[in-house]
């Protein structure tokens, strides 16, 4: 109670600070000139935009001459849990603090599956992640096409051909509320390889109906021209990354009108050019590493693509065709909450005026959020997500880089303290679930373990990766156990694991440090492998034990202390105190069949 009491009274405090903001040249998203005012902020709104503004005594006042007042930026495309290079582990927590940084106060993450929402909301809205207003999308792709390629299973971008199959896979979605759905429809490879399979038109148009019917708006991955006229034409929000195989014709701009369709181009993920780790506030966004990894080659097939992109910056523009702001940050060079800022330069440099690329990144993404009626611009009533920058972006859009204050709902953000938490060596610290004996007996019907978390499968990467079935299956009676089989793919290692969370969406570690190892009943045919990622350890890394099974059942326990490390580059503890989840590995050679089958799965002290 007293914890609840305080929060209440920490709310109730910041409902009455007023902060008066004085001097600042504002642009206020709407794409009208840029004038000098003041802006009085009440709470977590903007109270007042205008000249000699009555200032109440108790005011803050912030002196703002020769700085630029701006909407906080919208990113309509990141990855959270993704990692810009190979130095850095997949930290959301940490990129989220870089966005805030950077002054980029609302995002879209398209990098992540629908069981990690509830936990990901619940962190933020406690206070343990400081974020910006993030949007959580669901992934939908089709049978080999792009998005389904990474291994890692079903439930991350669930696979769809037919009209009726999208609109099953959107209901389904719509139990974990998701902010937007993302679509990959477009399997062109940029030249670079073959081409994956693309989303027949009919099944788009289904998922967009169904998704506007719960008033969703549809991100998609598109990257030609034809797949972007499907796109308008199915009615799609968003059109991500680009037209990069040709230039944009008449048709397209046309159709991109009629359809309200805002064209999201992601520079910044196709930039060849390096980044400057010198530069201070990218410097304060990577944290502690001194390198940068060189960008990919400026081959012919790239630099073709990077003039049909930068050609169609100004040709939509002139064309009466929105553009909002999405970088695809998370990839290799496209660095969370710096790539933002680069990709306004990177719109200048395609044509837009800086004051049409700030409102790209403002009043144009919210409107295509739908959420312009309480954020993206700076007027009376709208929250006050706001950022002051150094200098004149709207004449020099290069200023956009000299990010002075930050605010997120009238607070002011205390960036210092966000770039001493990226340095920080190790993970976001995330409070630990402790663990209970009892995992899963698999007497739930609903694919749910005894901790209400979802069995998922992973496999190795590719389109043509492993195939799983994975399911409950009668025991005897009154009694189930799990049940996984697996046609290896025809590589080198293939493999099959039956993944669970020990937490929801593995987001949280859980602290099982009250027991000695893990225990289960198994039954299979030869050698498998129990694999424990936690947080200590980086991605892709894991502890793991080898168990046999054979034709009957039996008890196989693994004590913690069996468990090794799978990777010794980077040295870590085992403390029982911060696991993930459980993995259950079948490996086998090219072409064969495995099978495992597990039953009572607990922790034993």
């Amino acid at each position: 109670m007293r914890l609840i009491l305080f929060f209440l009274f920490c709310g109730l405090a910041a409902a009455q600070t007023t902060i008066a903001i004085i001097g600042a040249t504002v642009v206020d998203g709407t794409g009208s000139a840029p004038v000098r005012a003041d802006v009085l902020i009440r709470g977590d709104k903007i109270a007042a935009v205008g000249n000699s503004l009555t200032i109440p005594a108790d005011a803050r006042v912030i002196r703002a001459e020769g700085q630029t007042l701006l909407p906080g930026l919208f990113d309509l495309h990141t990855h959270l849990p993704y990692s810009a290079t190979d130095d850095l582990a997949g930290d959301w927590g940490k990129n989220l603090k870089g966005y805030l940084y950077c002054g980029v106060t609302s995002v879209i993450d398209v990098g992540t599956y629908v069981e990690t929402f509830e936990p990901m909301r619940r962190l933020i809205r406690e206070g343990v992640i400081a974020a910006p207003r993030i949007a959580l999308a669901a992934r939908l792709t089709t049978p080999g096409g792009h998005g389904g390629e990474g291994g890692r299973g079903d439930l991350f971008s669930q696979e769809v051909l037919t009209p009726r199959e999208g609109r099953s896979a959107v209901r389904r979605a719509l139990a974990y509320k998701p902010d937007v759905i993302k679509v990959f429809t477009d399997g062109w490879r940029y030249g670079f390889g073959d081409d994956m399979t693309s989303m027949r038109e009919s099944t788009l148009a289904a998922i967009v109906d169904e998704a506007h019917r719960a008033n969703l708006p549809v991100i998609t991955h598109t990257v030609t021209l034809k797949g972007a006229k499907i796109a308008a034409r199915a009615g799609v929000d968003i059109l991500g990354h680009g037209v990069g195989d040709a230039d944009a014709d008449r048709e397209l701009m046309d159709l991109t009108k009629r359809a309200g369709m805002t064209y999201v181009p992601t520079l910044a993920v196709y930039d060849s050019r390096p980044a400057d780790i010198k530069a201070p506030l990218l410097a304060s966004v990577v944290g502690p590493i001194t390198a940068l990894p060189a960008p990919p080659r400026a081959s012919a097939a790239r630099t073709i693509r990077w003039s049909h992109l930068m050609h169609n910056i100004s040709a939509l523009r002139d064309g009466g065709v929105s553009i909002g702001a999405g970088t695809d940050s998370g990839m290799t060079g496209t660095y969370h909450g710096w790539a933002t800022l680069h990709e306004l330069e990177l719109l200048v440099e395609g044509g837009l005026t800086p004051l049409e690329a700030l409102t790209a990144a403002t009043g144009t993404s919210a409107r295509t959020l739908r959420v312009d009626k309480e954020r993206g611009t700076i007027a009376a009533g709208k929250l006050a997500d706001l950022v002051l920058v150094e200098g004149a972006p709207y004449r020099r859009i290069s200023d956009i880089m000299n990010v002075r204050r930050v605010f997120l709902g009238g607070r002011e953000v205390d960036r210092e303290a966000l770039a001493r938490a990226i340095a920080t060596p190790g993970m976001t610290p995330i409070p630990a679930v402790k663990a209970s004996n009892e995992i899963d007996d698999f007497e739930s019907a609903n694919g749910r373990s005894r901790l209400d978390t979802l069995w998922i499968n992973s496999t190795d990467p590719g389109h043509d990766h492993t195939r799983m079935l994975y399911m409950r299956t009668l025991r005897k009676s009154r009694n189930h156990a799990y049940t996984v089989t697996a046609r290896m793919s025809d590589i080198n290692a293939p493999r099959a694991r039956a993944v669970l969370p020990l937490a929801k969406g593995g987001i949280e570690p859980v602290d099982a440090s009250a027991f000695r190892g893990i225990q289960f009943e198994a039954r299979g045919e030869g050698e498998y492998r129990l694999l424990v990622p936690t947080r200590g350890v980086r991605d892709f890394d894991y502890y793991a034990s080898p168990f046999q099974a054979g034709a009957r059942w039996k008890k196989v326990r693994i004590p913690f202390t069996a468990l090794r490390r799978a990777k010794a580059k980077h040295p870590a503890t085992w403390t029982a105190t911060d696991l993930l989840m459980l993995q259950f590995e079948l490996a086998r050679p090219a072409t064969t069949a495995a099978w495992l089958e597990i039953d009572n799965l607990r922790f034993y002290r």
